[in-house]
Parts: C-alpha cells; structure tokens; sequence
C-alpha cells in the first residue's frame, strides 16, 4: 500500500510539474483569424491591417501568409525571385564630365552650384527605381505570386478558436470548433521538398469538404492539367513587353471522398482528412549579364513530384528535423514564467500596463531568428526589405535589397544568434554585384574596381539612384564587404575567406580611384557622397545633402581597406595593390568631434535640417564596425553618446532597433532596452511615416511604417548584442564580453549557443543580475579571451575543447568534446 501511495505521490509531481500545454513560450498564437473577406487596398505603398495579422511561413525560396479564417481561408502566396523588370543600361557616361568641377565647387563652399550640378549629372541612366514605384519601369518591383483561396461552403459560427505559430517546429497551425465537429489545419513551408504544405484534418471521417482556387491580381492563367491546378504568367520586363516567367502547381490529397479539377478550381469531398502540396518557380537566375534559368514549368512540376514521392508524414518530419536542426541552436530564458494564455496581439497592448513583458522580449527575439530561416536559406535570394511577403504588386520602394543599411540589417543576427546556414544568400548577392558593379565603375567614374549605391535588385542594378539626395552613396560596396570579413571572423573558415577576398580586393581598388586629396588638410576624403538620406544647411544658405568626406564614408573606407590588410594576411596574399592600400589607409580623413561635443556627421559642422533623423549613419564605427569602444576610445564614445541623445529615442522601426545595438555598445543596457520597449510598440498606422512611428504590428511584424522587415532583425540582434560582444580585438584575438549591456529589468535568465567572433558557441546564465556561469566552446581552436566585469579568462584552446567558468571567471570545467 505504501509503495503504491508513494507511485501515486511520484506521478502527481511529475504532472504538477510538467509544463502544461499551452505553455511552450515559442508560439505566436491568437483567439482570432485575420478576415480573408477584406479586400487588399489596391495602393501599393498602404499596409492591409487583415493582412499584418496573418502569419508567415517560408523556406528561403516560397512563403505565404496564413489567414486561417474559418469558412473562407485565404492563404497570400509569395516566391522569391518573383520581380517585374528586366535588366538595363543604368550606368550614365556623361556623370564622369562634371566629377572634377563638383569636387571643385565642394572643396571651395559652393554647395548650391555643387548641388545644381551633382542633381544633373550624378545619377543613373533611365528611370532609375521609379522612384520608388518601378513596377511597369526597367528596375521592376517584387510583387505577390498571388493568393490561394479555400471556401469550406459555410456560414455557420464556431468555438475554441486558435490559431498559432510554432516557433519550435516552423509550423503554422489552425483549430475549432463548428457544428460539433474540431478541425484543424496544418501550414509550413518545407526547405527540403521546396514545397508550401496545408493539412486539412477533423475529429469526425467524410467531415471536410472544400474548395479552392489560385489566382493573383494580374498576369496569370490557372487551368487543370494532369490532376492538379497550374497557374502560370508572364510579367512585365518594364519595357512594353515579357519579362521573366512563372508557375506554381497546387496537388490535392485526399484520405476518403473524392477529389476533382474543373477549369481554374479543385474539389475536395466528403475526405476524412486531406493535404495540399504547392510548388512554384520562376525562370529567374543570379547570374549577370541576362539572369535567365530553366523553365518554371519543368522546374515546379519536378518539385512537385519530388514532394508528392514522400506520404504528409514523411513531408512533416523532414521539414521539422531541418528546421528544427537550424532554429534550436540557441534558447533564450529571460523569465520562469512558463505559462502563456494571453494572445499575442493583446500582450502587445498590454505593454501599457505591463510595460516589462519578459515572455514577449524573449519571443521577439526567436521570432526574428524564424524570420530569417524562413526567407533566407542556401541557393535563395536574400531577404528582402520585407523579407519575402508581400501582397502587393507595387511593394513599397519595390520590396528591393537597399544598401545603405537595410540589407545588412537583416543579417546582423545571422551570425551571432547561430543561424550561418542563412548566410550564403548575402553572399551571394554581393558576388552577384561585383561583375555589373565593374561596369557601372568603369563608366560612371572612369576608375576600377566594383561599385554599388544605395539600392539594388535581382538584375545587378548598380548606378546611383535617380537623386542624387539619397541615391549618391557610394559607401555600400564597402558596407556590404563588412558582412564578408565579419563572416569569416564568427567561423574562421579560410575556405570562404579565399572566396570572397577578391570581392573584398576589387571594392577596395574602386575606393582607391575614388578617393581625393583634401587641399586643406592633405587627407584623403571620399566624394562628391551623402551621408545617407540626411540634409545639412550650408554656409552659403543653401540646404544640401552631397558633400565631401562625410564621416559614414571615411569610416566604411576605413574598415573596408584593415579588413583587406588583414585578410591578406590570413591568406599571405601579396597582391601588389595592398601596399597603395595601406597608404591610402594612414592618410584617410577620420570624423572629428565638434565643438558641441559631438561626432561630426559632416567635415564641416553643418546644422541638420532634421536633427532626428532616422538614419545614424555617422556612428557607422561604433556598430555595426569596431573602432569605438567605451573602454579603448572614451572620448569617441562619449561624443557618439551625445550625437545619440541629440538624435533621441524616436524613429522608425529599423532606426529603433539600430538605436538598440547603438546602446548595447555603448554598455548603457537600460537605454537599449528602452530602445527594444519602443520597437515593441504596437502600431496600428497602415500608411507612411518616416520619422517616429516605428513599432510592431499584430503579427510582430516590424513597423517602419509601412511593414519593412529589417527592424525585427535588427532589434534581435540588439537583444544578442546586450547578452554578448566580441568586436573588440587584443591583438589578433578577439575579446568575449559576457553580459556587456544587461538591463535592470533582465535581474535572471539564460541564454545558450550564441556565437562569437573567433569561432566559438557562448552559452551564459545568470542571477541577481550578475553572471553566474559561462560555457565556451571553442569551434576552431583559437586563443580564447573571455571578459566579465574586469575579471579575464585566457587559454589556448583546441577545436572541441569547452570551457565553464564561474562568475568569476575561474574554470569549472575543462573537457574536449568527443
């Protein structure tokens, strides 16, 4: 009888014990479904409110945005390398005539003679971007594949519903109750077969019976052919005719009833449960000079039979265990409270009176890592300003890759949330730019070397943009070579630094034909540039964005032009550029700190027009580069701390999660983590603002507004950045700082396999707001330097070997892994 008592004890712990079933804390769930019946607003740069409630899935290549209504569904459809356009001549020989006299007119004070003669002549070719709206112009836009749409043939009301994202598994799920009867849908984009599936299931056999159809707002045909739907189009090459070609193939699978195709819909009947398979592609290729690649028709036909050779539950699990292999590196635990029965949406507006919701931070951050499994994986394009969804034709500033900040922005948590497997994208858009890039160097400036500005696309558009205000930036080249370098210093791998080391090479060879003498000072200063998107007002009265040497410039060229040494070191590379290089680098013009203290954005210390301007660009050396440390250069920390105070706390949603990470670098962790309560803001704006209404829509997607996804990834990254740094350098080592900018309302937690520059997986836990333990595991057996609060560990290491130390940065442990 005792030991009977005593079983009976034991199982009652292990259930009060055991977390309940809503208490994963990794799902995005709530109690509604957005409405499929509401209408898209046709005006392209508007946010459909139903369409920012549903939720994302995507593999890289294919995504969707998952409605879950109930008698209606209706699931909007994206893939990748869907654009309109088609590659053109941007570059403008007639820019190189007037460089001289702009550098003249600049070096001299005459910017309103500069700036008349910079709009005409240093810009693209063309149309350019369309401003923004390049839809029906050359450049093209990335544009919705369209919506699939599945009518259940009811009308009837419904109980117990719930609709989630699975953060753990990568899976969209959809439940409730109708007439007596629980049904649930299963949604997930699988990278392995390349396919969108939707499971259809219910309590009760012969219960589900629906119909469904593909269409999408222009260009397209949906038909029936060989049992299963194809919709197929052709878009606009942006010059009065065909541009790149599409298809997406939809099959039905039916357990019980019947399935049919009649004309441009399918028929399930009377089915005990049912799944469908879709596949699409385009006859899109990232290789330059005409970015064509095999028929779309061929291409999703054989996705599509490739899937259909695995029955739904095989399709289940090699999706899981790859996502699953991916998303799982790292756990982040900022609160014991395990428990999570308040829908999403409301949690955000209950930040009001719950203004430190621990569950929601730390659900933000995996959701950032989702985000960027499910639109950007090896052999895809990168993610794009809105990573891959969008429901529009004309998408805001054509849903295309910018380059002075925002593309780079998406990778920032790539590395160091453990997501390298989201990488190659990146890098190969950039290598896709360096051939066009050439081009555009060798006519619109007459020098070599590559070169890209503010905005690119799938056709290597590389001219500067159609104004000169925003579209003369010629630091992106060298931005984008940052994510190269930095890749290598995260995983050591000298294969990849082989690789991409001449990209690095040919930018920094474009920089050096680039820069000019300054006749004041004798240094060396880039221009005619803008400092991205902001406004000064000259001496002369004039209100003015071109310049010579901004401080963004000098810093990128700067960074751009070590990392090249260094990496020419790493490779023992003796190229005979490197020693101009190295010169050029010890006379380039560094940012001064101004009279008010703070770091000048401009040579000169022009009044902006706009002193809260979204863009920080002039900071560019504190994050994302390396070269200001609180602890290394005080007095350039302190004058970047009073540049972002005179900027403030307001913004957009990717200028509030830079602001983030501004901060954490700053070792000021409760003002980054105000920073991250901001990007938590819910916003309910559908339209523009470029100034001060960031925050975070119902689904958590980020709010410029419009949506633009960059913000989610920056501010993940923040959150990483607050938890763990390693750009500081001792030599050629790199230092891991552990709990560098940890806020006060972060007092416990634990997160495990961060990564760090050197090649080596951080895990951390702490208490009391002080660190407690930290394990190291070291990847590629370089000297390890770990720092916390003024204590150091050092030691050699071996590739396997792991270190815990306690809070005082004594070792625990010491082990190889077997």
């Amino acid at each position: 009888m005792r030991k009977l008592l005593f079983l009976i004890a034991v199982i009652i712990c292990i259930c009060s014990c055991k977390r309940p079933e809503n208490s994963t804390t990794l799902k995005v769930w709530y109690d509604k479904p957005a409405s499929s019946e509401i209408a898209d607003v046709k005006e392209g740069w508007r946010n459909d409110a139903e369409w920012l409630k549903a939720l994302p899935v995507g593999n890289g290549f294919a995504g969707a945005m998952v409605f879950g209504d109930v008698n209606k569904e209706r699931i909007q459809l994206n893939e990748k390398t869907l654009w309109s356009g088609s590659p053109s001549d941007n570059d403008n020989p007639e820019a190189y005539k007037s460089l001289g006299k702009i550098r003249e007119l600049l070096f001299e004070g005459k910017y309103r003679e500069a700036t008349d003669l910079t709009n005409k002549t240093q810009v693209c070719k063309g149309a350019g971007s369309g401003n923004g709206n390049g839809a029906e112009v050359p450049f093209g836009c990335y544009q919705t594949l369209g919506d699939l749409w599945l009518d259940f043939g009811k009308a009837a009301g419904y109980d117990n519903y719930r609709r989630e994202l699975d953060l753990d598994n990568g899976i969209v799920n959809v439940s409730y109750i109708q007439d007596g009867i629980k049904y649930n849908r299963e949604v997930f984009a699988s990278y392995p077969d390349r396919a969108l599936i939707i499971r259809f299931s219910a309590d009760k056999k012969g219960k589900l019976s629906f119909t469904g159809t593909i269409n999408r707002p222009e260009r397209f045909e949906t038909v029936s052919e060989n049992d299963h739907l194809l919709m197929k189009g052709v878009m606009s090459n942006g010059k009065g005719g065909d541009g790149m070609k599409y298809a997406v193939r939809l099959k039905a699978v039916a357990t019980g009833g019947n399935v049919e195709y009649t004309g441009s819909s399918f028929k399930i009947q009377d089915a005990d449960e049912a799944y469908l398979i879709l596949t699409a592609s385009t006859n899109y290729k990232q290789e330059y000079p005409d970015y064509t690649g095999p028929d779309p028709l061929k291409t999703s036909m054989d996705q599509l039979n490739s899937a259909l050779s695995h029955p739904y539950q095989d399709l289940l699990k090699r999706h899981t265990d790859d996502y699953k292999a991916v998303f799982g590196k790292v756990s982040l635990k900022l609160t014991e409270n395990y428990t999570d029965t308040i829908p999403t949406d409301v949690r955000l507006r209950n930040q009001k009176t719950n203004p430190d919701d621990l569950h929601l931070q730390q659900l933000y951050f995996q959701y950032g890592r989702y985000l960027l499994i499910s639109s950007s994986r090896e052999g895809s394009l990168p993610a794009n300003l809105q990573g891959m969804w969008a429901n529009k034709i004309q998408t805001p500033w054509n849903c295309d890759y910018h380059t002075d900040i925002n593309v780079q922005m998406n990778y920032w948590p790539a590395d160091v949330t453990n997501l390298a497997e989201c990488h190659p994208p990146l890098t190969s858009l950039i290598e896709s730019l360096v051939k066009p890039g050439k081009k555009t160097t060798a006519i619109q400036y007459k020098a070599e070397g590559w070169v890209v500005h503010p905005i690119t696309n799938v056709w290597g558009f590389t001219a500067p943009g159609e104004h000169p205000s925003w579209g003369l930036h010629v630091g992106a080249g060298g931005w984008l070579c940052q994510h190269l370098w930095d890749h290598y210093t995260f995983t050591m791998d000298k294969e990849y630094l082989k690789r991409v080391y001449p990209v690095m090479l040919e930018s920094a060879r474009f920089y050096l034909k680039w820069l000019v003498v300054d006749p004041k000072t004798g240094e060396l200063v880039s221009g005619p540039a803008s400092s991205p998107e902001n406004s000064f007002k000259a001496p002369d009265g004039s209100v003015a964005q071109i310049s010579m040497g901004p401080s963004h410039d000098q810093e990128v060229i700067h960074e751009l032009f070590t990392n090249v040494l260094s990496a020419s070191k790493v490779l023992q590379d003796n190229s005979t550029i490197l020693p101009d290089i190295d010169s050029a680098l010890k006379k380039l013009a560094l940012p001064k700190i101004g009279s008010d203290g703070r770091l000048m954005e401009w040579r000169e210390e022009f009044p902006e027009t706009e002193p809260t301007h979204r863009h920080v660009s002039h900071l560019y050396m504190l994050h994302p580069g390396n070269q200001i440390d609180p602890d290394k250069t005080p007095e350039l920390a302190a004058a970047v701390r009073k540049s972002l105070e005179a900027r403030t706390d307001i913004g957009t949603g990717w200028s509030l999660a830079w602001k983030v990470n501004f901060w954490a670098r700053l070792k000021d962790g409760n003002r980054a983590y105000q920073l991250l309560k901001n990007v938590l803001r819910p916003v309910e704006n559908m339209g523009i603002n470029m100034s001060d209404a960031g925050g975070t829509y119902q689904n958590l997607f980020c709010a410029h507004p419009p949506y633009q996804i960059d913000g989610n990834f920056g501010a993940t990254a923040g959150i990483a950045e607050m938890l763990l740094q390693s750009h500081v350098t001792e030599g050629d080592d790199f230092v891991i700082q552990i709990l560098p900018a940890l806020p006060d309302a972060w007092p416990a937690g634990e997160v495990k396999g961060l990564r760090a520059r050197g090649g080596f997986e951080v895990s951390i836990k702490w208490e009391d707001k002080k660190n407690v333990s930290c394990t190291i595991n070291s990847l590629a057996g370089r000297d390890l330097k770990v720092s916390y609060k003024g204590k150091i560990f050092t030691s050699s290491t071996e590739p396997g070997e792991s270190f815990e130390l306690d809070g005082e940065m004594a070792p625990i442990t010491n082990r190889r892994h077997q």
